[in-house]
């Protein structure tokens, strides 16, 4: 477990430690939930 928590604050650590990469990821994400809302919207 310890090696777990270690291993996820190390990515986290990684991860906001490049801003640019940072913001290329939460646009990605976006345009991911933007594609499942637009499915959601076409299953109703």
């Amino acid at each position: 477990m310890k090696l777990l928590t270690v291993f996820t604050a190390l990515v986290i650590l990684y991860f906001t430690t490049a801003c640019n990469t940072m913001e290329g990821f939460g646009q990605d994400m976006q345009k991911g939930g933007e594609k499942i809302e637009k499915s959601a919207d076409e299953k109703k």
